[in-house]
């Protein structure tokens, strides 16, 4: 989970920048209660996870051809995912200074989902 080494960084320059978090994106990897797991770490830092993307092979026979699945295929169920998170990422409205965690808060989520032991 990459994504939660993030907040602290956004938080820094928020003060300077006027740098704001947006939300989570989730691109499935088809673990077990993977979309509940990052929906709990976008709550715990004060956000929300603005699109599940679910994991598909049609992304990887555009990459092999070197392009994307929407100019490959357009007509993939997969094409359709990517155009959804583009309107919401679009008209999303909620942009916050996330609280970063401390790593036994992030342990105790893992935890929780079955991610560690």
């Amino acid at each position: 989970m990459r994504l939660i080494t993030f907040p602290k960084g956004i938080t820094k320059y928020a003060k300077t920048g006027g740098v704001r978090l947006g939300g989570l994106i989730c691109n499935s990897r088809k673990v077990d209660k993977e979309q509940d797991l990052v929906e709990a770490v976008a709550a715990k830092i004060g956000t929300q996870m603005i699109h599940f993307v679910p994991r598909d092979n049609a992304v990887q026979r555009a990459e092999i051809r070197k392009r994307t699945v929407i100019d490959f295929s357009p007509e993939e169920p997969q094409a359709d995912e990517y155009r959804t998170l583009a309107r919401k990422v679009d008209a999303n409205e909620m942009f916050v200074i996330p609280n970063p965690m401390k790593i036994d808060e992030l342990e105790e989520i893992l935890m929780q989902y079955g991610v560690m032991d």
